[in-house]
């Protein structure tokens, strides 16, 4: 064996190492920032007007081509069987879907607006403001008038 191949083995033991270890520290982090049973069932009860919500937006021509791109990727993400975090971990085998989504919502507003969500959103005034403390946008209603 060459050096080239040795130092080519030990690069991606390497890598494989790295990814290994971060994917069991997101693992940690999520069980432990996990939420409890009672907003868990609340959070899901919310899932498919979400679906609904970055489904809209993805399709709205109106918003920025960056923003849109980052909607259709998550609906793609959200769509594959293959997780970070297998889904069948109880409790935190969604956590990863949640916190991908958060993240993603969190960037539309930064770029289109806490409008842009409320124009689309498909459920309830009070659906629509749990979904804005979730992702950390404060009470979307407040922002808008909706009660």
């Amino acid at each position: 064996m060459s050096v080239v191949d040795e130092s080519s083995w030990s690069l991606a033991f390497a890598v494989l190492g790295g990814l290994l270890l971060f994917w069991t520290c997101l693992l940690v982090t999520l069980w432990f920032a996990r939420p409890d049973e009672l907003r868990l069932r609340d959070a899901l009860r919310l899932l498919p007007d979400v679906v609904r919500l970055v489904r809209r937006l993805a399709g709205d021509s109106s918003l920025p081509r960056g923003v849109r791109l980052r909607l259709g990727i998550l609906l793609a993400y959200l769509a594959m069987p293959i997780d970070l975090v297998p889904d069948f971990i109880p409790v935190i085998g969604y956590a990863d879907d949640a916190v991908v989504v958060v993240v993603v919502l969190r960037s539309v507003v930064r770029r289109a607006g806490v409008a842009a969500l409320e124009r689309h959103w498909p459920g309830t005034p009070a659906g629509f403001a749990a979904v804005c403390r979730v992702a950390g946008l404060g009470d979307g209603g407040e922002r808008s008038g909706r009660a």
